[in-house]
């Protein structure tokens, strides 16, 4: 297949370089009646141009973006599923775009009804009893469900002092043990790249509030062993929490809660449409097992006869964890997208994730190092082990990438594997943009054997150069210098 190698041609000014000096003569101010105090005595520092060259600038500008419709995102652990735009469509119907949050119970029967049939699929989806729809991200939804835990453990006396993370889990894990107060132990997967019942158990004692496992891990490999791990923890009264950022590899396969998982966030952003680039919008409803269904924040979207209520009214509740009720509009982007799927459309969906991913590491196994030979699931994780032996970089492939015109993966993670490049194609890519990728990431194999030099001061083809990643974060130019014309 022949490689496209894409390019932009100029590196756009800033307005302030490409202003013109526009004539001022003729502009009368003498009758205006403001008063001295509040007129300026220095011209404004802005941009003057004719309305053709904004237009150009920002069309040009426009033309550097990459997002999922112009090309791949193999990020791996941070999915870029394809967003219908039919869901977007189905967002901007003016009663949901224009719906005010105040609005009466009455007048949103339709709103609130997408939440309850909303939940009501989720729940299916991942073996839960309930769900809540109101935390607004994949970390909120964390948090969230870590409130419940310990509410759980407060109503039996002991709020307990830990909980267990495998080395393998998402950075965001961490954060969220430590802020319901809970002190984090690390515990190390095997070589085979999963969490073992033999480790748990040197772990496991009765301060242990929960374990937080990501199923599949970071690694993309399947933690095979969490239905035995989920009965060590419950015969301790402990719960597992899974992180469900990677639930796009399970959808219609494999439900959570047959797992023993007692709490789970799903991430609608990452497995239900809505790329999340950019750093938002998301959002993160969380999923309990029969345990946990007293503690769910309030609101909850009940059913009586035929109207659809907010109900607050919950003693046991960890209370609001949001104003008013999450990220509506990505919920009706979700709601669409499983609504136009159904049920064997997300099976399919799953499977086509998983098989993108291992064609992908079955056809670069022979360039790159894989570190672990546990079958993947949705994402694969390769290293530069064999690039470095010509003192080519992970950090100098993801540059090239660049120049062959693709976004580059997720690099130096998981922290586990030295040198990780991981890659997750979701289920939206093509066979043919695949092998595109692939052949990109094949050519730089070959160029950092043959003439590495070429790998190491790259990217060539990009508005902006290489840069140096500690200069340009400590030493920002923020502020145009150049004195403009008057």
């Amino acid at each position: 297949m022949r490689l496209r190698r894409v390019g932009v041609s100029t590196n756009e000014p800033l307005l302030f370089e490409i202003e013109h000096c526009l004539d001022k003569k003729g502009v009368d101010t003498e009758g205006v009646k403001i008063d001295k105090k509040y007129l300026r005595t220095d011209e404004p520092h802005i941009p003057e141009l004719d309305e053709v060259s904004v237009v150009r600038h920002y069309t040009r500008l426009s033309q550097w973006n990459y997002g999922v419709d112009t090309g791949m995102y193999p990020l791996g652990s941070c999915t870029m599923k394809y967003n219908p735009k039919f869901n977007e469509y189905a967002a901007r119907l003016n009663g949901f775009s224009s719906i005010h949050p105040y609005t009466p119970e009455d007048l949103m029967q339709g709103v609130l009804r997408i939440i309850y049939e909303m939940e009501r699929y989720l729940s299916e989806i991942g073996g839960f009893e309930r769900v809540t729809l109101i935390p607004s991200a994949g970390a909120h939804g964390e948090y969230t469900g870590l409130m419940m835990v310990r509410k759980y453990h407060l109503d039996k006396g002991n709020p307990r002092k830990k909980v267990l993370i495998p080395d393998t889990a998402h950075g965001t894990n961490p954060a969220s043990c430590t802020l319901n107060g809970y002190e984090v132990v690390q515990v190390k997967s095997s070589s085979a790249g999963y969490l073992t019942k033999e480790e748990l158990l040197k772990h496991i004692d009765e301060d242990v509030a929960a374990l937080m496992v990501t199923n599949p891990n970071t690694l993309g490999i399947f933690e095979k062993e969490i239905a035995e791990i989920a009965e060590i923890l419950h015969s301790k009264d402990a719960l597992l929490y899974c992180d469900g950022a990677n639930m796009n590899s399970l959808i219609g396969i494999a439900k959570p809660g047959d797992m023993g998982v007692d709490v789970l966030q799903y991430n609608l952003h990452k497995s239900f449409s809505t790329p999340h680039g950019g750093g938002g919008p998301g959002s993160g409803p969380v999923g309990v097992s029969r345990r946990l269904v007293d503690y769910l924040p309030v609101p909850l979207v009940e059913k009586i006869g035929n109207k659809y209520v907010l109900v607050y009214d919950k003693p046991k509740s960890v209370g609001q964890v949001k104003a008013f009720y999450g990220n509506f509009g990505i919920i009706v982007r979700a709601y669409s997208y499983i609504r136009a799927m159904g049920a064997e459309g997300l099976k399919k969906a799953t499977e086509y994730a998983v098989l993108n991913s291992n064609y992908i590491r079955k056809r670069l196994s022979n360039y790159y190092h894989l570190p672990y030979e546990t079958p993947s699931m949705h994402e694969c994780v390769f290293t530069d082990k064999k690039q470095n032996e010509k003192g080519i970089t992970t950090m100098d492939i993801a540059k090239r990438l660049i120049d062959y015109g693709f976004h580059p993966p997720t690099i130096y993670f998981p922290l586990v594997v030295h040198g990780a490049i991981m890659i997750e194609p979701t289920e939206s890519e093509s066979k043919d943009s695949l092998d595109r990728f692939i052949d990109a990431m094949i050519a730089i194999a070959r160029e950092s054997e043959e003439n590495p030099d070429i790998v190491k001061n790259t990217p060539t083809l990009s508005p902006i150069l290489r840069a140096d990643e500690v200069k340009a974060a400590k030493e920002l130019k923020l502020k145009y210098e150049k004195n403009r014309c008057l």
